[in-house]
């Protein structure tokens, strides 16, 4: 084991040989295990509801649902937890999909004039095949049922077939003039519909927009009949028994048409028009039906199912529905959203079966899925299962824990039920959608992602397994009175919209900090509960000119001729100020429910000051089960400035205590006793060690404090002014510091306004700005705020704080103690001490006392994230205390009399072995480079530069399986990278998603085990993994889409529907489009191999694996047949021998008698 006299020699050469090297390194005991190939991204699953449907198909043997989007996703779902997504290779629209009806397989048809034919024998499908069309545009094209040859509809109007093993196209083409009559000039439009006479395969409809219909003869080429109608067509559907079909127009109307009579319709209806004359035109005009289907029932009349045509009265617009007629019932069932598409769920695949028997109706509405019960009266709707609604409300936030505490998940769904009301409306019946089969595979990790919603909702999740469950639904804007007043301070319309928000799961503490400058504290209970919110109000003001952003690498130290005020605050239960030389002024009866500031407003619509966006409720409230509000921290409005908007929150349930900053400032609540113990702009927390000069708009107003020391002596002057002239009334000072929530009379500061600033020292290093290069001015003017917060036990200070001065080198480790590590905007770091009073009835009794420690670490960028590892490596996490129910023990009448439990706590002292060592590392890491600092030593033990024409967006260290710890960082070029800690070697930088949405910045978040999700779009939510082991053991936790199943038989016919049917015999395609038909036009499309790999090779291989299987299984089968028959065969035989043995001795007896004997 190496010395401490051997690490202290190679951390003073480190530090002599300065700290902008990025090679150095420091020798210590701590060994990494982790290499580049433990790291991998992949994508595990994608949550919420496809995000711009355009396209949807359903599988009605395999039972599976697939829906195409506008920027080419394919999401495909079975039975729940089922649930597989997959991408294009380009942005382009989905315009139609088709299942291979139980083959494994489905084909897209994109707006790019490409055909894709996907596998889904594996746990990822893939791309077999492409087909790209070059001179003309893709409409519509048809899949026959169990048919190895497809159609494919022009714009021009022309129809190509192509073979859908080789994906190749047939000679036989049908064009658009040989379609239409020769008597028409004009083309007849891009095709919109083909299908095959359910009874007769010869038959080709196809359908033209202008209003036209074919019936095409596939053997002759040539067409049958021709159907001209009035308006134009958008769907066509067949009668079961191929003698007529139906067309959907854009007047509204639905048209019948016999084959055999082309001449005129059957019949002409307008299912919501109301008509005048009898067989006339509707008075208002109808929309447009986008589609209609027409199925057959067993018992009682068949279903005509539709979307669209109501009337649109005075040219408005008509209601999003879809229409169910059965017999001389209609039903119109209204849709929230427009409607993309439907499909009817039936009970047989085959379009020519008399028993189709839809079941239920599938609708794909613009931001919902719907599926509508045939079979229960009143036609309800099914609950649907999946976690599509996720954006309920727009999704605004998102934190994920990936490593909770057994009991919590159930604590929240046990909450949820209880407080989610039963829904009665719903149908009773099982999910039709019961495809596929759940992977083998698992996590034993407890997840949960919360989700914050622009309606001021929060929703819980259980995303322990690869499907994702909601446990718990909490309304904030339950604690503010309703009223027009409110609006963000954004200007938007959603005030009680979710910002940020952590929890603490081991104690189940929650902070919420909400859009209109308030932060919510809850507690969780079991128990229902009746109380009064606490509230208090802040307000952040302070008068210094913004700065630039800092470039140097370390801030210039002050001279040792400079004397640091060591003077500390403390703020009793009350929210009173006192110091340490003078006792504090007796305040005036406190009252809870207001804060560091009493509110004061103006009349009518002057500047509002010194009131809250919100106004808190303020009779008791009824709660239930679950997250009960406890604290209530309101930013106020400052001369009509709105309050800042909170940036970053941190909560610490052993210290008692809550951070949240802002744009503008810092804000420490102890919410135990309920008390502001700070709350301060962020120039003001440096003091003496700022190393800018801020310079004051009028040299004429007072000075501002620049330190939390100068604070305190300031007030101990007013203080002691205000006693000798008899004052009463406690004092509130001005600069930021909650003195007394019920002082008066409090003297308001002007928030920051223009001016200059200079820099009080220059490095040699070269000056940056904070980001990257491509940020506007408009960025730079921008207040220092407050980025990131970080609670716990480390060493503050470098130098002596009592004296001031620099403890010999024998002797500089001090002990740790509590505090608040505070990142800005402008790539400082600054260190609050915190003095806690011992736990028990002295926590609430006795104040908390913060107090400066001197110490700012300065670095290029925004500080994004801090973390501390000890002496060993490991990760040094904050204190907590665990979870217990506040109101079982007020009803019990039992009060906190013991010492609570903490999960972590660790104090560190000199000892022998650790004498001439640092014992606990600082990791900072901000939008351009990540740090190393040796603590108390503060010196820079590593350092990595992240990104130089980019900068990071989130940064975070994590754990991984084997309990190592790493960096990983996303950065805005959408590269995800990974350090090893704490040597900063890079292991992984892989390019991932560029930042081209602010959203996915706004919600990327790391967790436990190398997992992490993001939102890739408003509806969806993506969950990856930067973890190999998991990746690896990804294929065993997805679901299977294809399990092989027998496909239904074709439905029997009887002998008068054969000998009447429409059908010329069966029709051999292969003769008819395969060689035969010729060489297609090269020009026409082009045949692209699809990317499929060893995935694809896999699944061939599993093909013809399992097409082994069931062809044996059919030779068992036909063997014991055979066997049977063989069987009853030998007893046949030895049925007849025994018969003529029977006979012969019959025959024998009766020979020698006379016919008379007999």
């Amino acid at each position: 084991m190496m010395t401490t006299k051997y690490l202290k020699k190679k951390i003073n050469e480190f530090t002599q040989g300065g700290t902008s090297s990025s090679s150095a390194k420091l020798d210590t005991e701590i060994s990494e295990s982790l290499h580049p190939n433990h790291f991998t991204v992949c994508k595990v699953v994608r949550h919420g509801f496809p995000y711009e449907p355009t396209a949807m198909a359903y599988d009605p043997v395999q039972n599976i649902l697939a829906i195409g989007t506008k920027n080419g996703s394919l999401r495909i779902f079975g039975q729940p937890g089922v649930d597989c997504h997959e991408r294009h290779d380009s942005d382009v629209a989905i315009i139609q999909i088709m299942f291979l009806i139980n083959e494994g397989a489905l084909v897209t048809v994109c707006a790019d004039n490409s055909l894709n034919m996907w596998n889904l024998r594996q746990k990822r499908p893939a791309i077999l095949h492409s087909l790209k069309f070059n001179k003309e545009i893709i409409t519509y094209c048809h899949i026959p049922f169990q048919s190895k040859w497809f159609y494919i509809g022009t714009e021009r109007g022309n129809i190509h077939i192509a073979n859908i093993e080789s994906f190749t196209l047939s000679g036989y083409v049908i064009n658009w003039n040989k379609a239409i009559e020769l008597s028409r000039k004009t083309l007849p439009g891009p095709v919109i519909h083909l299908s095959d006479c359910p009874t007769d395969q010869n038959k080709l409809l196809i359908g033209f927009e202008s209003g036209t219909a074919v019936i095409w003869d596939l053997r002759i080429k040539a067409a049958e009949n021709r159907f001209n109608g009035a308006q134009p067509i958008r769907s066509i559907c067949w009668h079961f028994e191929g003698r007529q079909f139906m067309c959907s127009h854009t007047d509204g109307s639905l048209t019948c048409w016999d084959i055999k009579s082309p001449s005129k319709p059957v019949s002409v209806t307008y299912p919501h028009g109301k008509v005048a004359v009898k067989g006339g035109k509707p008075v208002d005009p109808c929309a447009p039906i986008m589609k209609v289907e027409w199925k057959s029932a067993k018992l009682g009349d068949p279903y005509v199912v539709f979307s669209g045509g109501l009337c649109q009265e005075k040219g408005g617009v008509g209601t999003p529905c879809v229409t169910i007629i059965q017999g001389k019932n209609t039903t119109v069932l209204e849709m929230e959203y427009p409607v993309i598409d439907f499909v009817s769920l039936c009970e047989t695949p085959w379009p020519s079966a008399e028993n189709q028997d839809p079941y239920a109706i599938l609708v794909l509405l613009n931001n919902d899925l719907v599926v509508v019960d045939l079979t229960s009266p009143g036609y309800p709707c099914f609950e649907n299962p999946y976690p599509m609604d996720l954006h309920e409300s727009p999704v605004t936030c998102v934190q994920y824990f990936a490593d909770c505490p057994a009991d919590l998940i159930p604590a929240l769904y046990s909450a949820g039920s209880n407080s989610s009301r039963k829904k009665t409306n719903y149908s009773k019946k099982n999910w039709p959608i019961k495809g596929g089969q759940w992977g083998t595979g698992g996590s034993s990790d407890q997840e949960i992602i919360i989700t914050g919603h622009a309606d001021g909702s929060l929703k819980f999740w259980d995303a322990s397994q690869v499907t994702l469950q909601v446990l718990y639904k909490l309304k904030t804007a339950k604690v503010f009175e309703r009223g027009k007043q409110h609006k963000s301070l954004d200007g938007e319309e959603e005030p009680y919209a979710i910002q940020k928000v952590t929890m603490c799961p081991e104690s189940r503490i929650l902070l919420v900090a909400g859009a209109s400058g308030h932060v919510l504290l809850y507690r969780f209970s079991k128990l229902e509960a009746s109380c009064e919110i606490m509230t208090l109000e802040v307000s952040i003001i302070y008068e210094v000119e913004d700065p630039d952003t800092p470039e140097t690498e370390l801030p210039p130290m002050p001279p040792n001729s400079l004397k640091r005020n060591t003077s500390t605050l403390s703020a009793d239960s009350t929210g009173s100020l006192t110091t340490n030389s003078v006792p504090p002024p007796a305040p005036p009866s406190p009252n809870p429910s207001t804060g560091a500031h009493k509110p004061s407003t103006s009349s009518g619509e002057g500047m509002r000051d010194g009131v809250p966006n919100l106004r808190v409720k303020s009779s008791p409230q009824k709660y239930t089960m679950g997250f009960q509000p406890d604290l209530c921290c309101q930013l106020l409005w400052t001369e009509g400035e709105p309050p800042p908007l909170v940036t970053c929150l941190q909560i610490n349930s052993f210290y008692g205590l809550v951070a949240f900053g802002t744009v503008n400032g810092l804000v420490i609540v102890d919410y135990i006793q309920k008390t502001c113990l700070l709350h301060m702009g962020t120039p003001n927390l440096y003091g003496s060690a700022d190393p800018y000069q801020r310079t004051p708009r009028s040299p004429k107003k007072p000075k501002v404090p620049q330190s939390l020391g100068d604070i305190v002596e300031q007030l101990t002057d007013n203080e002691r002014s205000r006693q000798a002239s008899g004052a009463t009334a406690a004092a509130e000072q001005p600069n930021g510091i909650c003195v007394s929530p019920t002082g008066n009379n409090a003297k308001k500061m002007k928030s920051v306004t223009d001016g200059k600033l200079t820099r009080t020292d220059r490095s040699e290093s070269s000056f940056t700005q904070s980001r990257s290069s491509s940020m506007s001015s408009l960025d730079r003017e921008s207040k220092e705020g407050v980025q990131s917060l970080y609670f716990v036990e480390s060493y503050a200070r470098k130098t002596d704080p009592v004296t001031g001065q620099v403890i010999p080198e024998t002797e500089k480790y001090s002990l740790t103690s509590p505090c608040l590590w505070v990142g800005t905007t402008l790539g400082s770091t600054l260190v609050i001490v915190l003095t806690l009073p011992p736990p028990g009835d002295q926590r609430i009794s006795q104040p908390v006392i913060v107090s400066p420690s001197g110490t700012v670490l300065c670095m290029k960028g925004t500080i994004l994230n801090i973390a501390f590892l000890n002496s060993n490596g490991g990760l040094i996490t904050a204190s907590t205390e665990a979870w217990k129910d506040m109101n079982y023990e007020q009803k019990e009448g039992e009060r906190e009399k013991k010492k609570p439990v903490i999960q972590q706590r660790s104090r560190m002292s000199p000892s022998a072995s650790t004498e001439m060592a640092d014992r606990q590392f600082a990791i900072i890491t901000s939008e351009k480079e990540a740090k190393v600092i040796s603590l108390s030593s503060q010196t820079c033990a590593y350092r990595a530069k992240i990104a130089e024409s980019s900068y990071v967006v989130v940064a975070d260290v994590i754990s991984m399986p084997n309990k190592e710890l790493c960096l990983a960082c996303y950065v805005a070029n959408g590269h995800v990278m990974i350090y090893s800690l704490p040597s900063l070697r890079i292991l992984l930088d892989c390019d991932f998603v560029p930042l081209t949405d602010l959203r996915v910045g706004r919600t990327f978040q790391f967790s436990a085990h190398g997992k992490a999700l993001y939102q890739c779009s408003p509806t969806e939510i993506q969950r990856l993994t930067v973890c190999a082991e998991h990746s690896n053991s990804l294929h065993d936790m997805l679901g299977d889409l294809f399990i092989p199943c027998t496909t239904p038989e074709a439905p029997s016919r009887g002998f008068f529907k054969n000998l009447f049917s429409v059908s010329s015999g069966s029709l051999d395609r292969q003769e008819l489009f395969g060689e035969n038909s010729g060489k297609p036009s090269r020009s026409i499309a082009k045949h692209v191999p699809g990317s499929a790999g060893m995935e694809a090779v896999k699944a061939q291989s599993a093909t013809v694996g399992g097409e082994i299987a069931r062809t044996k299984l059919e030779l068992i089968k036909r063997g014991e047949k055979l066997s049977e028959t063989e069987k009853r065969t030998a007893d046949m035989m030895q049925n007849a021998e025994s018969f003529a043995m029977a006979a012969s001795e019959l025959m024998k007896k009766q020979k020698n008698k006379k016919w008379y004997q007999l």
